[in-house]
């Protein structure tokens, strides 16, 4: 038996709601929609958990109100109804920043994701930190090596046992897998970077710091812009 969907079931008051926005209408047209051309005016007339469905009068046909039919995709789909008045925002922000009538959110300071994902990133850390290690250090020393340095081998000792249960080429494979996932990672930050004018030294920290803890620091980032794009269009409103 098929779910009810919560937004949907929302859709005449979201609808009543945004007539009130009809600048946002427009700018979701446009961007989203892909409409060529100047817009009269927009009216939503649903709205579900997967697209909004306007309808346009094209400016260069007034006489041919709500004429142009236009279904804007919702990606991702939306999780609740709660889940409606953010991504509006951050939508409505991304569209007025493609269309040039609002500029992209700057990152002006570094910040680990400590505050986002404490646990996850702590343990991703502890776990790249000793593949890292157990591939250099384990490949670079050997027991015998250190053998005239007692705290040194102790210390060592965790990463050689790490070493010899899992075998050099298992690590070898870990190593290049986890670092080749977070270059690409990496190049991502990077982008996100470039986007939000970071500035180089800025920039370089994220980067390099994604190249080490991978996920939770673009992650972090991310939902930091997307706050701050959100705050933005608040701020106008």
């Amino acid at each position: 038996m098929p779910t009810s969907d919560p937004v949907a079931d929302k859709s005449q008051f979201l609808c009543m709601y945004m007539s009130g926005h009809p600048d946002t209408l427009v700018a979701y047209a446009k961007w989203y929609g892909k409409v060529e051309g100047d817009i009269l005016t927009a009216k939503m007339t649903a709205i579900d958990s997967k697209s909004i469905t306007l309808k346009c009068t094209p400016k260069a046909r007034p006489q041919d109100k709500d004429s142009l039919l236009v279904v804007v995709p919702i990606e991702p789909a939306l999780s609740g109804y709660e889940a409606v008045k953010p991504r509006l925002l951050e939508m409505k922000a991304l569209a007025q920043e493609g269309l040039g009538m609002l500029k992209a959110p700057k990152v002006t300071e570094f910040r680990l994701p400590f505050d986002y994902h404490p646990t996850f990133t702590t343990i991703t850390a502890a776990l790249v930190a000793v593949t890292f290690g157990a591939h250099f250090i384990g490949s670079w020393a050997d027991p015998t090596s250190t053998a005239d340095s007692p705290a040194l081998a102790w210390a060592l000792a965790p990463l050689w046992g790490l070493r010899s249960l899992l075998g050099g080429p298992a690590l070898r494979f870990n190593f290049w897998a986890v670092g080749t996932v977070h270059l690409l990672e990496s190049l991502y930050t990077g982008w996100l970077c470039y986007n939000h004018s970071t500035g180089p030294v800025l920039g370089a920290q994220y980067v390099f710091s994604t190249l080490f803890l991978g996920f939770p620091v673009w992650s972090s980032l991310r939902k930091r812009i997307q706050q701050a794009r959100i705050d933005s269009v608040m701020k106008v409103q």
